[in-house]
């Protein structure tokens, strides 16, 4: 029996190398290969591009009337959504060129509103949801433009353009704006947070507003003197100051705690330059009067066509560029998880 047993071991021993593995397959069932990988791997981690995380779930586009598309709206335009007649979105806005340029794995939800600001964003306007609850987790980018309401620009370009042609009512309104922009740096961190709480791996793209009037104004506009241009061109600088301050900080403290998503302010401040109102191609619409009504028409001083459309060009090179620091965005897999298709693991 010894002798037998010492017989089947050397004759073993010299099976060409490799020729053992298979003889164990066949016999014993044992060491049969099985494509997975070793059992036991630790899963693999993947960080994500910051295209790959803006394309991963759906694209949300919130905001105010620069986002909405106030400046092209047609009363006999289709509604884009539910309360599109009374929120003004427009396929014209720079929101649709964006879906166009970009796949996003969950589509495009649309609810800029016009009128909208940072309290409304987060309460609801017209009767409509609030725009807050269209972001959801599988929100992977969301863009917005938001505080000009909150400083109360509109009405401060009316009393500008309503006022007797030689007083200074335009530029006496400097303290009230000025106090209404710096109140604006809470409710901006409000809306961040908010944002984040429900789509915290999303990047979130906030738009700034474009200078209104020429740098160097030479010539009176819509009643508009050189002197009010001017101001109305620093109250815009600063709240885009104001309201990027607020972004950068916020990002910050995302990737200083490695932290998935981000925060990141495009700055649209001379976006325009060489179409601003007055200009020959102007990328914002002036005064625009309806005269059955003689009333002002909303889209006043809100993007043109082509305004909309450099609009489009700011975001989408954003999404390409990222947030200038890598995200901390990844992809899990796990080696050990089988093949679809594939026999469990004995």
């Amino acid at each position: 029996m010894a002798a037998a047993a010492i017989g089947v071991a050397l004759a073993v021993a010299c099976l060409p190398l490799g020729v053992y593995p298979r003889l164990a397959c066949a016999v014993l069932d044992a060491g049969c290969p099985t494509g997975a990988a070793p059992r036991g791997e630790l899963p693999r981690l993947t960080r994500l591009t910051a295209v790959q995380v803006a394309q991963g779930g759906t694209y949300v586009a919130l905001g105010d009337s620069y986002s909405s598309g106030e400046g092209v709206w047609e009363l006999d335009q289709a509604p884009v959504n539910d309360g599109a007649d009374r929120c003004h979105r427009s396929e014209g806005s720079y929101v649709p060129l964006v879906a166009e340029a970009y796949r996003f794995g969950g589509g495009t939800a649309f609810y800029a509103c016009s009128g909208a600001t940072t309290r409304q964003l987060l309460s609801g306007q017209y009767g409509q949801p609030p725009q807050i609850t269209r972001v959801t987790a599988a929100a992977s980018l969301v863009t917005l433009s938001i505080g000009g309401n909150d400083a109360g620009f509109s009405k401060v370009l009316t009393g500008c353009i309503v006022k007797i042609p030689w007083s200074s009512a335009c530029v006496d309104q400097d303290a009230a704006v000025n106090r209404r922009i710096e109140e604006l740096r809470t409710s901006m961190l409000q809306v961040l947070r908010e944002v984040r709480g429900r789509a915290p791996a999303a990047r979130v793209i906030v738009l700034g507003y474009p200078r209104p009037f020429p740098e160097q104004p030479v010539e009176s506009v819509d009643n508009l003197t050189v002197a009010d241009q001017r101001w109305l061109n620093t109250m815009t600088r600063r709240l885009n100051d104001t309201v990027g301050s607020v972004v950068a900080e916020f990002d910050r403290a995302i990737a200083a705690f490695g932290a998935p998503g981000s925060a990141e302010y495009v700055d649209a401040y001379e976006a325009f330059t060489g179409h601003e109102v007055g200009r020959p191609r102007p990328f914002l619409n002036g005064l625009a009067m309806d005269m059955d009504e003689l009333r002002v028409n909303a889209r006043s001083y809100h993007p043109t066509g082509d305004g909309y459309r450099r609009f489009a060009e700011l975001i989408t090179k954003q999404i390409a560029a990222g947030p200038g620091r890598p995200m901390n965005n990844v992809l899990v897999t796990d080696p050990n998880a089988p093949r679809q298709g594939a026999a469990p693991p004995r």
